[in-house]
């Protein structure tokens, strides 16, 4: 076969390949369309696409449950979410409640979360009881998560939809919008995240995160989280005062079907590269490797399992 005809059978061979031959080692990472999800899931994607033989890509939607039902469908290989988000999905219970998402397992254990609720520094609002008659972000179209923790943290003080005016709104950045432009009087945001210091820079007069009570209210809504104190730090904007606020794991999640070798793969990527995933900002600070396989009573994927029990990690 002469090099013409040899380069027309190498071209056609390649473009007649199906194409998961073609494209074997990239990968996807579901997050949302922007936030702290955006900004972690980003980094993770990047630390990994330098440390292992894959590329991992995001794959951004409106919310968190619209990539989970792509991930149980097997369209997306990754996903990165909360722990109670991902166990409501996995039991099919709370927002996924009689529709248990069976093909998904855990990767790792990412950076503990604290999240709060935000209003103006000159909104006089110190409390949630204060909330009362207010105007809050409602609906939450694209993210219903965020209308399940509207409602845990406003019956810590007994407040129910009648006690508050309910603005609809498709996601949680359009809520930060409606924040920014004063058609709400507070909004909820993750601590040390890029939006918060956007919102504190071009309020006038700054924001403040106010304190949410623990209650078994709480407790039971919003399973395997818990309310700790997060004290005011230079890199953490609105923390004014030590403020009671609500924390929990976040989780790298995956399809079931993902192979072994890549699920190690990414996780051993993870464990090795504290100092690359720290360099995506302050929401990396509590990030701790050794806590990659930490246990939530829920099933990691046997390619976890197996670098973590390398590595003395399970």
């Amino acid at each position: 076969m002469n090099n013409k005809k040899l380069f027309g059978f190498l071209v056609s061979l390649a473009l007649g390949a199906p194409a998961h031959h073609v494209i074997a080692d990239v990968i996807s990472i579901g997050t949302t369309k922007g936030g702290a999800v955006a900004q972690i899931g980003t980094t993770i994607s990047n630390v990994v696409s330098v440390s292992t033989p894959h590329q991992m890509r995001p794959q951004k939607m409106g919310g968190t449950q619209q990539y989970v039902d792509a991930i149980d469908l097997g369209k997306i290989e990754f996903g990165y979410a909360n722990v109670m988000q991902y166990y409501m999905a996995a039991s099919g219970t709370g927002l996924s409640a009689g529709e248990p998402k069976n093909n998904l397992v855990l990767v790792a254990t990412m950076v503990p979360f604290t999240q709060g609720v935000i209003v103006t520094s000159k909104s006089g609002i110190k409390t949630i009881a204060d909330l009362k008659g207010k105007r809050i972000p409602a609906q939450y179209g694209s993210s219903p998560l965020f209308q399940t923790f509207w409602d845990a943290f406003l019956a810590t003080e007994n407040l129910t939809t009648a006690d508050y005016s309910p603005v609809p709104v498709a996601s949680l950045p359009k809520s930060w919008e409606a924040f920014k432009e004063g058609k709400v009087d507070a909004t909820i945001a993750a601590v040390g995240s890029a939006a918060v210091k956007e919102m504190n820079s071009v309020i006038d007069g700054g924001v403040r995160y106010i304190s949410i009570r623990d209650t078994d209210a709480l407790r039971n809504a919003l399973p395997k989280t818990l309310i700790g104190i997060t004290n005011p730090a230079k890199n953490l904007d609105g923390v004014i005062e030590p403020t009671a606020m609500h924390s929990y794991a976040t989780v790298l999640f995956a399809h079931k079907g993902v192979s072994d070798q890549v699920v190690y793969d990414v996780v051993k990527g993870l464990h090795e590269n504290t100092a690359a995933l720290k360099e995506g900002g302050p929401l990396w600070d509590t990030y701790d490797a050794s806590q990659l396989g930490q246990d939530h009573g829920l099933q990691y994927h046997p390619g976890a399992v197996k670098y973590f029990k390398e590595v003395g990690l399970q």
